[in-house]
């Protein structure tokens, strides 16, 4: 029984880990230029507007990442549990290394799949603020600025 007790603890620690492992965007990944004249804290003003509202842009997206790798993680441990029991006629046992190795199986899927929505979160996050920018008239890689716009000099 100890060795289950064991398991058990390490599967809530790899359950820990592997949900702090997910989280949203926390900037773009995409460089943004101010447009020629215009001055350096209205460019960070903008940034910051911009920040705010890519991230309102993916919240549900990088919700969708953390529970579906949580999910993947605790569905692992059940079938790795049964199939532990299973295997071995019911032996207590094997049902905690049925359920370790379950959950190992289970947060590897976890992780790929929350990795994928993750990169879709950032991907996301990215268009949002670079169309805020531009439309702001700052200088986004392979689009010239806005030629309209206020003068700053």
């Amino acid at each position: 029984m100890k060795r289950f007790t064991r398991i058990a603890v390490l599967t809530a620690a790899l359950l820990a880990s592997l949900t702090a492992c997910v989280s949203a965007p926390t900037g773009p990944t995409i460089a943004i230029m101010p447009r020629e004249g215009k001055p350096f804290e209205v460019f960070q003003q903008e940034d910051q507007v911009c920040r705010q509202f890519a991230a309102d842009a993916v919240k549900d997206t990088s919700n969708a990442a953390l529970k579906e790798g949580a999910t993947s993680a605790a569905i692992g441990a059940a079938l790795g549990a049964a199939a532990g029991a299973v295997i071995q006629g019911g032996n207590h046992a094997n049902v905690g290394t049925g359920a370790g190795v379950g959950l190992l199986g289970g947060a590897a899927m976890g992780a790929m799949n929350s990795a994928g929505k993750q990169n879709q979160a950032q991907t996301q996050y990215n268009i949002a603020y670079q169309q805020c920018m531009y439309s702001k008239g700052n200088q986004v890689p392979s689009y010239a600025a806005p030629a309209s716009g206020p003068s700053y000099r």
